[in-house]
């Protein structure tokens, strides 16, 4: 590698570094202080960079919140799956409902994290406008499993559906069984839902 190519090279990984650091200042000042009560200077002043350099990255504050929502949602699938397959389960329809226990228990142990993200997890496979250097990523996930689904059940039409469909099931649902016990406390709702999952998936 010549020296233009090492310049180009640190250019690029103090971009990134800068970009991570934005985003890492975001995450705990919204988690500490909420998202209206943030604002822009708030996180540069926190990464320890201009406030023009914000600009280079980001729109404005939603757009970072919206990019943090991807990545923790993404995060959360990535640690479910590598969970799942340290366990070695070979039915795709427990593995789907391994990964939501986890992905439910997270959110369980950490209801600041649910608050975070919302009724929002589909956004961590399936957003790819609001995916940029980590799109690969993302769509690996995605289609990992969208695979998985239609080797478990050649019926299903549309794989990509009908996963998008679990996802925001339990994201919608589960948001409301964890936070205010509606329709039922989690442990009661956990079941039902994991029935309907099922359904879906040997439809």
């Amino acid at each position: 590698m010549d020296n233009f190519d090492t310049e180009m090279t640190k250019i690029e990984e103090n971009k990134l570094e800068k970009r991570e650091n934005l985003l890492a200042s975001a995450y705990n000042l919204f988690m500490r202080k909420g998202i209206h009560k943030t604002s822009i200077s708030d996180i540069t002043d926190n990464a320890g960079v201009a406030k023009g350099t914000f600009y280079l990255y980001f729109i404005d504050k939603w757009d970072i919140y919206e990019k943090l929502i991807i990545e923790r949602s993404y995060l959360l699938f990535d640690e479910a799956m590598i969970y799942s397959n340290n366990k070695r389960i070979k039915s795709f329809k427990e593995k789907i409902l391994d990964i939501a226990d986890y992905i439910i228990n997270a959110f369980i142990e950490n209801k600041e994290l649910l608050k975070f993200i919302g009724r929002n997890l589909s956004l961590g496979i399936y957003n790819d406008s609001l995916v940029d250097e980590y799109q690969e990523q993302y769509k690996n996930v995605r289609d990992i499993l969208e695979k998985e689904l239609k080797s478990y059940n050649s019926k299903i039409k549309n794989a990509k559906a009908t996963l998008f469909m679990i996802i925001e099931l339990i994201s919608s649902t589960c948001y409301d069984s964890i936070l205010n016990d509606i329709p039922l406390s989690i442990d009661k709702y956990k079941p039902i839902l994991f029935n309907e999952i099922k359904k879906m998936i040997d439809k």
